[in-house]
């Protein structure tokens, strides 16, 4: 049950997929950063079950890439999309750090986030759209993976970040995690899933690989102007290398004509 229980906290936490109740104690809590990739296996999981499933149907290809845009945010319960709608809120506003930090804490959607949200769903689905037309199993393998290495990424990050905040949903794991463990085990983590997109598609993973660069700079400087990172930075980060990746590999699909 020792090594079960980070993997049923970092489910429960970042998760929809139900899972039995364990205490959120010290040695659970160690770990469950190194066990929050899997949860992107499990999106990646229900994405190739999606696509299986439009072939055996013979289901349009659009309604295909809306199953392919939804099914993440079905699997982890919208936690990161709620990330990215606040997170745009508060940059919006351009204030400084205290502002933007309360602006985070503030349940309510403003425009800006209602925007980000949709420009991002809309922009997942036209790709998706694109992607499925033109690739194979290989580069839609590569996108899928790129759903682990986001995760990794992310509680690296978490991991070494500074916290903006000395509360929150970052907080709490960041000092209840065994950092040496944490960035050990995302590290290999992401290093075999860069791997593995590579091997899957060389050309449409590498050009994913180059959108999770990207948007790990993107949030390393966005971390800068709130002075830290914070449970909503860390679910904008995930966000956008999601779809940076799922860019990447539709461009990299599309240079290969």
């Amino acid at each position: 049950m020792t090594w079960l229980k980070p993997v049923i906290i970092a489910f429960s936490m970042y998760s929809a997929i139900p899972m039995p109740r364990v205490e959120w104690d010290r040695e659970g809590m160690r770990y469950a950063l190194c066990a929050f990739p899997l949860v992107g296996l499990a999106a990646g999981a229900a994405l190739w079950c999606w696509w299986w499933l439009c072939g055996l149907l013979g289901l349009g290809q659009l309604l295909a890439a809306a199953g392919m845009t939804l099914l993440p945010l079905l699997v982890s319960g919208g936690i990161h999309m709620d990330g990215l709608c606040d997170t745009a809120d508060a940059i919006a506003s351009r204030q400084g750090p205290e502002k933007r930090l309360e602006i985070l804490r503030d349940p309510r959607a403003g425009a800006f986030g209602v925007m980000g949200v949709c420009g991002c769903l809309l922009l997942s689905c036209g790709l998706w759209d694109t992607l499925l037309a033109s690739a194979g199993a290989g580069a839609f393998g590569a996108v899928t993976v790129g759903f682990v290495l986001s995760r990794a990424l992310s509680g690296l990050a978490v991991a070494t970040f500074p916290l903006a905040k000395s509360s929150g949903l970052a907080h709490t794991f960041a000092t209840g995690a065994d950092k040496r463990a944490v960035i050990l085990i995302t590290s290999l983590t992401a290093g075999m899933a860069a791997l593995g997109m590579v091997l899957l598609a060389p050309v449409p993973g590498l050009w994913g690989l180059a959108g999770a660069a990207a948007a790990v700079l993107h949030y390393r400087l966005v971390c800068r102007d709130f002075g830290g990172t914070t449970g909503d930075l860390a679910g904008y980060f995930l966000t956008l290398c999601e779809l940076g990746i799922l860019l990447g590999a539709t461009l990299g699909q599309s240079a290969m004509r």
